[in-house]
């Protein structure tokens, strides 16, 4: 498979511009096995009926986790990102993984959802079902994301987040293959729970933050304005019909963050001041190398959240071999890229909140 150029950059802080430092090649000729038509990465050369989604998009589309994660002393003040622990979101991504592949409105995928859920209540959050049904090519589906708010008191507000950090949890469905989805699906859930252990040690901050497990981010056939980003396009509309849309202040997205050689491939359209904000922090975490901007749009969960007036970035690597293929397995992830992308997030989130961003 031949894989696309992607370029590296830095910020330079001071204009606010973009600085290319050049391009690197991933070596020729490396072929993950593949498990049907629809499903060759968005820059193999291939038109969207093989595909089944536009040209130059992508859809965005765990040994069990142990109850009550014990609360241990925080770290120094300011020091929050410290406490993100890679192997303990590599745990969490291991159990999803060992339920086997986990599409929407499956039984696998039903049982992800208590074993997400479990582990959040654990770590003090209330969980929120947000349930819905909606027609897909293979008829109507139950779908059902998960809305996270940090519990001070008997029960969680719903008026003191500000910021949103999200990730899907389904797994595409294949007919030839089982795809696991390590690093589609679990990786960005799995971190995602141990985010929820970390801020859990600074109340003040977890009561800012609604953390959100979208289901039914993989289309079914063929991304469209109907098929695919169910659970996405569904909370992001509640929130608008609701007025809750105007109280955050930005959103973080997750997805495809285990890989191994982490290059994490920003969309060309992030929002700027946003994306500005987190690569400081990168800088400040020395993480800034692992960043680039991809060459074409991404179609991900970010997409109907900045549609809904909040600003949101999509920290995704798009630059996976194994993406949508029988190849997506536990051994192509790493503990380290995992915290390096917890670490980087809570970093941007201590400073935002803190000083409103």
């Amino acid at each position: 498979m031949r894989r696309l150029a992607v370029c590296s950059l830095v910020f330079c802080f001071g204009l606010n511009l973009p600085v290319w430092l050049g391009c690197r090649r991933s070596p020729e000729g490396s072929q993950a096995s593949q498990g049907e038509a629809g499903t060759a990465r968005a820059d193999a050369p291939q038109d969207s009926a093989q595909t089944g989604k536009p040209p130059g998009f992508r859809t965005g589309t765990a040994a069990p986790v142990s109850p009550g994660v014990p609360q241990v002393a925080g770290p120094p003040p300011g020091k929050l990102w410290e406490a993100f622990s890679g192997q303990k979101a590599l745990e969490a991504v291991a159990a999803q993984v060992r339920l086997g592949a986990r599409p929407s409105g499956s039984a696998n995928l039903e049982k992800c959802r208590m074993q997400i859920q479990t582990s959040l209540e654990d770590n003090g959050w209330d969980v929120e079902q947000q349930v819905f049904t909606e027609e897909t090519p293979r008829g109507p589906v139950r779908f059902v994301n998960l809305l996270a708010r940090f519990r001070q008191g008997k029960t969680a507000r719903k008026d003191t987040q500000r910021a949103l950090v999200c990730s899907h949890y389904d797994t595409k469905r294949f007919s030839t293959i089982e795809f696991l989805g390590a690093c589609d699906g679990a990786s960005s859930s799995g971190a995602l729970v141990e985010l929820s252990r970390v801020l859990a040690l600074r109340p003040a901050l977890a009561e800012k933050v609604e953390l959100v497990f979208f289901d039914g981010e993989e289309a079914f056939v063929q991304f469209s304005e109907t098929d695919g980003l169910y659970g996405s396009r569904f909370y992001a509309r509640r929130l608008r019909e609701t007025g809750r849309s105007k109280q955050f202040r930005f959103g973080i997205l997750w997805d495809m963050i285990g890989d191994r050689d982490l290059t994490l491939t920003l969309p060309p359209d992030s929002p700027q001041p946003l994306t500005r904000n987190l690569l400081e922090s990168a800088e400040a975490l020395r993480f800034h190398s692992h960043f680039s901007y991809f060459d074409r749009p991404i179609l991900d969960d970010h997409v109907p959240l900045n549609m809904a007036g909040i600003p949101t970035v999509d920290l995704i690597d798009f630059d996976y071999l194994s993406w949508h293929t029988a190849d997506d397995t536990l051994d192509k992830l790493s503990a380290k890229s995992l915290e390096q992308v917890g670490a980087l997030t809570v970093h941007y989130l201590e400073r935002a909140l803190a000083k409103g961003e």
